[in-house]
């Protein structure tokens, strides 16, 4: 059962059947750019989806069929920074969470699938690799367009993109800005699938299901990992590992799991 959007008109919330919500950036007339209204709206449903127990898995997508998200507003963007001194500009950069909400915290563990829809650029890729999964229409374009108004990234790109993609992929597509297919975002990795528009939505949104139905708890500790241990000695991500699944070592999940996996002998 659906249940109607909670949250502004910029951004609709709606609760799917199996514990999945469909996050939707509504701001299809702007190419689904990521102004005041949509980053504050965006920022609310992460926190709802999180403190959320009902729910285990977002789909995050775009209205409309032309873009899933164009990035910044950067009309807005600029006039809102063009008053913060230095000091505020680093504080925003410590405390903030990012583009959308999502970008610059990792503190959502919960998965997360992205369902691009259509044009997918500079902020927007950043948005989409602060998703766990990334499913895609062979109509949608990607790139790192703010390139060409000398507009550095600044939610993620240049961190995300190298483990994504790998270091000379990720080079290739930061330092020329150019355009690129969902053909190439598939074949370089970017991309988990490419399905028809169709159909985007739908697999979305079973794949959602099937790993919302799967026991939780070790599997958002193991994705807090993965997070976590990016870019860290491999020796301290073991250990993270470790601590982490330690956590879970008397947790009554872990016991039910060995109890069902002792029922099948």
């Amino acid at each position: 059962m659906i249940q109607p959007n909670e949250l502004p008109a910029a951004v609709r919330y709606e609760k799917q059947a199996g514990g999945v919500v469909l996050i939707t950036i509504n701001n299809a007339n702007r190419e689904n750019c990521i102004d005041e209204a949509v980053h504050e709206g965006l920022c609310e449903a992460w926190v709802k989806f999180r403190k959320d127990p009902e729910l285990n898995v977002a789909v995050l997508t775009g209205a409309g069929e032309k873009s899933f998200c164009s990035g910044w507003d950067i009309k807005g963007y600029a006039k809102r920074t063009s008053t913060l001194s230095l000091n505020d500009l680093r504080e925003r950069a410590a405390y903030e969470p990012g583009l959308g909400g999502l970008t610059r915290g990792v503190e959502v563990y919960k998965p997360i699938i992205a369902a691009i829809n259509g044009y997918c650029l500079a902020g927007g890729m950043e948005l989409a690799m602060a998703c766990d999964i990334r499913f895609s229409v062979p109509e949608a374009q990607f790139g790192v367009l703010n390139r060409r108004w000398d507009i550095g990234c600044e939610s993620g790109l240049t961190q995300r993109l190298p483990h994504i993609v790998g270091l000379g992929n990720a080079l290739d597509l930061i330092l020329s800005g150019r355009q690129f297919t969902a053909e190439e975002a598939l074949r370089i990795n970017f991309l988990n699938q490419v399905v028809p528009r169709e159909a985007l939505l739908d697999k979305a949104l079973e794949y959602a299901r099937q790993i919302a139905a799967l026991p939780q708890a070790s599997l958002r500790t193991d994705k807090e990992s993965v997070l976590r241990g990016l870019g860290r000695p491999l020796q301290d991500g073991l250990w993270m590992e470790n601590t982490l699944w330690n956590s879970t070592v008397h947790s009554e999940e872990l016991e039910n799991g060995i109890s069902r996996f002792g029922a099948r002998q």
